[in-house]
């Protein structure tokens, strides 16, 4: 039987954070009235000529240097012709031969998946090029009976295309991309990142392969998917779809498919062009942009620390391990975050506290659906949990219930969780008198796990440990209890 590999490429359009567009001055606010925000240059009348953002350069550059590519010194600007009702020019201003942003590269973080017995990797991603361009209209079909209607609000739109070469080989690598890639625009303060509002979008292009054969398949390109679950099933989808088609004698054929998220499948849009069929061909009306060794110098000291080099600094300053640090600086906010509860608890309890955000906060923020700058456990809050676990005042199982106290109350006190071990008496049992007597109880109390433990049974310890919590009510200290039980078991 076939085995088959999976390749992957994308094209990910990021809408810069300009407040102007990328040839004109007309706002880039989202939710506007139709057609309230093109002007003349947008709306392609007679006798206007464009005139680049400059602001849309530099985020270029800022991108460029994060990524470790190659800031062209000279590009140009290409007209890519089409028709279509959006597109008031008959052509979108890109660029085709000499993109502003050549190569670098971007490490991915790939989580383990326990069902396909796969463990947490990491993988470094080559890029191809990254471009500017503007960005077309848009074509509402659904608030109109028999007609379409045109909002050219989004018409001239900043964005920057970053294409991937061909080196992801399954969707949990693309989505691992695709969410490092969010997190790096974000980051660096050129894209807002709103999936919803079709800020960053992406465009996959899948083909299949049988292992071994070093020539690709034929390609479809799935295009303008706005979140990660659609990326995922999308692709997904396109494989067995592919695999499918071949194994029962069919061909794929070279096209552009768009995702169904109610059906979760994907479905033939047009065949797929090549850059042939857009006759590119340099844009006379926009001089070659050309950027100097200094312009891109001022742009680098204007630059925040990158995750790369925050991740190499979480290893050495606070003792995380590498994948850890990775997840710790997927985004700045979560970095942030991370730093203001080190901070406040101690760089001691650095390790503790990263396997909470990783652990008990991504978990509640995944419950709640809301990003960790919206977290309503300030890092005050979190840091004086974590320090009265250390200092034995709690146990970790109590702890957890502090914090999902602190957090659904919405506590405001940075003191909560004092205030609370206080007020329900939830302060660990640590007295070594109190506890040998509780221990003494438990004992008398399950002789039959006394003696199933002194056959050898592992497990009955376990369970003397279990009674001992359950007589305390969870307040004792597990590591004293572990400790009495093999004294006095001898």
């Amino acid at each position: 039987m076939t085995q088959w590999e999976v390749v992957i490429g994308l094209e990910t359009h990021a809408q810069l954070s300009t407040v102007s567009k990328i040839f004109s001055g007309a706002p880039t606010q989202f939710g506007a009235e139709p057609n309230t925000q093109a002007c003349p240059v947008d709306l392609a009348l007679p006798g206007v000529l464009p005139v680049l953002n400059r602001g849309a350069v530099e985020r270029a550059i800022r991108f460029g240097l994060a990524i470790g590519s190659t800031i062209a010194p000279r590009s140009i600007f290409a007209r890519k012709n089409y028709f279509y009702p959006d597109l008031p020019k008959g052509y979108q201003i890109s660029q085709y031969e000499i993109p502003v942003v050549q190569g670098g590269q971007i490490t991915i973080q790939v989580p383990a998946n326990e069902k396909a017995g796969k463990q947490a990797y990491s993988k470094t991603i080559n890029l191809t090029r990254a471009h500017l361009e503007e960005d077309a209209g848009k074509s509402l079909h659904e608030d109109f009976a028999g007609m379409t209607g045109i909002d050219l609000n989004r018409a001239g739109t900043p964005l920057l295309e970053i294409v991937t070469e061909p080196e992801m080989r399954s969707a949990a690598e693309a989505v691992a991309y695709a969410k490092a890639l969010h997190g790096l625009v974000v980051w660096l303060g050129i894209c807002d990142g709103n999936m919803q509002e079709g800020s960053f979008r992406c465009d996959a292009n899948v083909s299949v392969r049988p292992v071994g054969q070093e020539k690709f398949g034929t390609r479809a390109e799935i295009k303008n998917l706005n979140s990660f679950r659609f990326l995922e099933e999308a692709i997904n989808y396109e494989v067995r779809r592919q695999i499918e088609l071949i194994e029962d004698g069919g061909e794929v054929v070279q096209e552009t498919r768009l995702y169904d998220p109610d059906k979760r499948e994907t479905r033939s849009m047009r065949s797929k062009e090549d850059a042939h069929d857009y006759r590119y061909f340099p844009d006379p009306d926009l001089m070659p942009l050309v950027i100097g060794a200094d312009w891109v110098e001022r742009v680098k000291a204007g630059m925040p620390e990158l995750p790369a080099a925050m991740q190499q600094r979480f290893v050495e300053q606070y003792g995380v391990s590498a994948y850890d640090a990775g997840v710790l600086t997927s985004s700045k906010a979560m970095a942030a975050y991370f730093e203001a509860v080190v901070a406040k608890a101690g760089a001691a309890n650095a390790k503790s506290a990263a396997n909470w955000l990783m652990g008990d906060v991504s978990s509640q923020l995944n419950r709640d659906g809301i990003e960790i700058d919206a977290i309503p456990v300030s890092a005050a809050q979190l840091a004086l949990v974590l320090q009265r676990i250390a200092d034995g005042t709690i146990s970790n199982k109590i702890a957890k219930e502090i914090f999902a106290m602190i957090w659904d109350e919405k506590a405001t006190d940075e003191g909560a969780a004092d205030r609370i071990i206080d007020a329900k008496g939830l302060k660990q049992i640590s007295d070594t008198g109190a506890l040998e007597a509780i221990i003494d109880d438990v004992l008398a109390a399950n002789a039959k796990s006394v003696e199933e433990f002194r056959a050898g049974k592992e497990k009955a310890f376990n369970a003397l440990i279990g009674q001992a919590m359950k007589a305390t009510k969870g307040k004792a200290n597990p590591q004293q209890v572990n400790e009495l039980l093999k004294k006095k078991l001898g």
